[in-house]
């Protein structure tokens, strides 16, 4: 296994989990940000991060509050931050497939997936792939599936596949969905400023260390994702929390989700689609971590 510890270039961005590269067999190389949790035996959560996100970006606000009770696997997804490269069509299988080296190479397994928007489906299929890996899911501000019309499936996966043949780097943004470009973690973050701040300025810095072709990619494969056929049968503790307030995925489609999860538990706040850059995101997430790790069935002595 080979490991290089990572400290973030840019000072002036929140306290971050130190991060180091880890070679994933005949995978690629991959970046994790790790904290040991409070005891030796506390249950370890994978936290997948969401759509044009990275795990710093999207988990800075819950590192020390989840940390209390758990040990902490936060992975920047492949073509996202600093995560695994390849020239290979981004696919969500690929993640969900990455995730499981990631657990098998550190040992960690059976873990709760942790995902957030676009780690949800990942979260999801983790669990669909390799089941013996996952105990249990928490999913944020997700759907079984991201575009619900088949027109409108059709228009944008089309428009996302064409923008990753042809947008340059420090374009792609200026080409996504509106609906989106509101919800960008960055660009919530400056409304209502006209100097942009220490958070604004590292925010920007962890969304350039993304590649253009792959997130643009990622957006196509949210768009072909549904798992509808085989949602109802998950069958490890899980909860979802519903950002009640998101029109990126709406309220009732992450309802949705939940009623087809046999014994889901539903925990929910009164945000939107950029609620995990709030300060106020860290109890209700960890409320559905320790409603998950509390249904878990202890090993066999």
């Amino acid at each position: 296994m080979g490991v290089t510890s990572i400290r973030d270039e840019v000072a002036a961005g929140p306290p971050l989990p130190f991060g180091r590269r880890i070679e994933l067999p005949d995978r690629g190389v991959t970046f994790v940000r790790e904290v040991p949790g409070p005891t030796e035996d506390a249950p370890t959560l994978l936290l997948l991060h969401g759509w044009i996100a990275s795990a710093g970006l999207n988990w800075f606000q819950t590192f020390d509050a989840l940390s209390e009770h758990f040990r902490i696997l936060a992975v920047d997804q492949r073509g996202h931050g600093r995560g695994l490269r390849t020239r290979k069509r981004f696919r969500l299988a690929d993640c969900a497939d990455d995730a499981a080296a990631l657990v098998d190479e550190l040992g960690t397994g059976p873990v709760i997936a942790v995902g957030y928007s676009m780690g949800g489906p990942v979260a999801q299929l983790l669990w669909h792939r390799h089941r013996e890996k996952v105990a249990g899911l928490v999913m944020c501000a997700t759907a079984t599936g991201f575009v619900p019309g088949m027109r409108e499936r059709f228009i944008f996966t089309t428009a996302m596949a064409a923008l990753a043949g042809t947008t340059r780097v420090g374009q792609w943004a200026n080409h996504l969905p509106s609906q989106w470009v509101r919800q960008l973690p960055i660009v919530s973050a400056q409304r209502g400023s006209d100097r942009p701040t220490s958070l604004q300025r590292w925010a920007s810095a962890e969304m350039r260390r993304h590649d253009p072709r792959s997130v643009l990619e990622a957006g196509a494969a949210l768009g072909h994702y549904s798992a509808k056929r085989w949602i109802g049968e998950i069958d490890v503790p899980t909860s979802v929390l519903v950002t009640t307030e998101d029109r990126a995925i709406v309220p009732d489609r992450q309802l949705e989700m939940a009623a087809a999860i046999p014994g889901a538990t539903v925990h929910e706040m009164p945000d939107g689609h950029v609620a995990c850059m709030k300060t106020t995101f860290a109890p209700p997430l960890v409320a559905a971590c320790q409603d998950v790790a509390a249904r878990l069935v202890a090993p066999a002595a």
